[in-house]
């Protein structure tokens, strides 16, 4: 998942507006990953996998689209924390400290809450999102050349692990010790957060730290047209390059599958959370009025992605109205959830405001 877990905010003409944009981004976002977190969870359950572009398209592992809804989400929570902080660092002194504190919170409660929400649903990215909150707490002060340098240390170091990984794997050496550590062993917790999670910050605080910086610009004329002509440079490029390997060294380095995250992934996938990001979010302030729906949807990710893990958990195991598919099947499944959930969030938004896992959340992070 960005879930909605800080405030997006501008200052113009000396008030506080929250900027519609980040919301719709991340509602949207959200609709991508429930349709292959459904369509994954289908086929571990016995669902058809194979059978014509389609269901490529969609394949929740090697796919085209496969991790990039997560991408963008996690793109979204960067500059939403960026958005968050600016007051605090426009003021400085105790307000700095206490939103330090605030974000550690914040980080710490979704990682414990994510890992016991992984008891119930594996490869959850709640305690990767975690991590990197707490990790924002020491960083949103940092210039943005500092952040830059975190983000591209995390991407390169990401990246040479998996080059490591095919060469110790070549050699005959087993690499189990880091990439399928004891879940036993301390410091599995913090392999399993940095390297071999299904969201590892090698190399996803990348996308992190490319959306904190993004926050920082969001009021300037320009930055539409940057975003979207970096974004199809890097897709671009990154699909080009990939289409050159012809060894099965340089399909692990080169590849844009999610499995083998090095450079040409992340280029690959910021690229298109990029393009997302910038495209929605102008559709979203030009057509605020018809997309206000998805606005107060995307105010309530955290109660929304909650709801898709036990809806799912009870619709399909515990009572068995719905059996494992194929694509139709999960597309319809994921189609019917949103039906229903906009139109929840709507109801709930215009008569409560904040979302019901929203104030827990914010009453326990503060």
């Amino acid at each position: 998942m960005a879930l909605n877990t800080s405030t997006a905010t501008s200052t113009s003409a000396g008030s506080l507006r929250r900027l519609p944009g980040p919301d719709v981004v991340r509602a949207i976002a959200l609709i991508g990953v429930v349709v292959m977190n459904y369509h994954g969870y289908l086929i571990i359950r016995g669902g058809e996998r194979s059978g014509g572009w389609a269901n490529d398209l969609f394949d929740p592992w090697t796919g085209p689209l496969s991790s990039r809804f997560a991408a963008t989400f996690v793109l979204v929570a960067g500059v939403g924390v960026t958005l968050l902080t600016r007051k605090a660092v426009r003021n400085g002194g105790d307000e700095i400290t206490e939103m330090r504190w605030r974000l550690a919170r914040r980080g710490a409660l979704l990682y414990a809450g994510g890992l016991f929400l992984e008891t119930i649903w594996a490869g959850t990215i709640i305690p990767f999102y975690g991590a990197m909150f707490a990790l924002a707490a020491l960083m949103f002060t940092l210039r943005s050349r500092w952040i830059a340098l975190v983000g591209v240390v995390a991407v390169i170091t990401g990246a040479l692990l998996r080059v490591w990984e095919f060469q110790q794997l070549q050699a005959g050496e087993s690499t189990r010790w880091v990439f399928y550590p004891d879940n036993n062993a301390p410091e599995s917790f913090l392999l399993n957060v940095f390297v071999n999670g299904t969201h590892p910050l090698l190399p996803w605080l990348g996308f992190f730290c490319v959306g904190m910086l993004l926050g920082r610009v969001l009021n300037t004329s320009w930055w539409r047209s940057s975003a979207l002509g970096a974004g199809t440079m890097l897709f671009s490029g990154a699909s080009i390059v990939s289409g050159l390997a012809s060894t099965d060294f340089q399909r692990t380095v080169l590849s844009t599958n999610p499995g083998s995250p090095g450079l040409v992934y992340v280029a690959s996938a910021l690229g298109t959370a990029l393009i997302a990001f910038a495209a929605i979010d102008m559709i979203a302030n030009r057509f605020e009025d018809q997309t206000d729906p998805l606005r107060r949807a995307g105010q309530m990710t955290l109660t929304l992605y909650l709801a898709h893990i036990f809806l799912f958990n009870f619709i399909v195991d515990w009572v068995g109205l719905v059996e494992p598919g194929g694509l139709t099947t999960s597309l319809l499944f994921s189609l019917g959830f949103w039906i229903a959930a906009i139109a929840a969030a709507n109801t709930w938004h215009r008569r409560f405001g904040r979302g019901p896992a929203e104030r827990i959340y914010r009453a326990i992070g503060g």
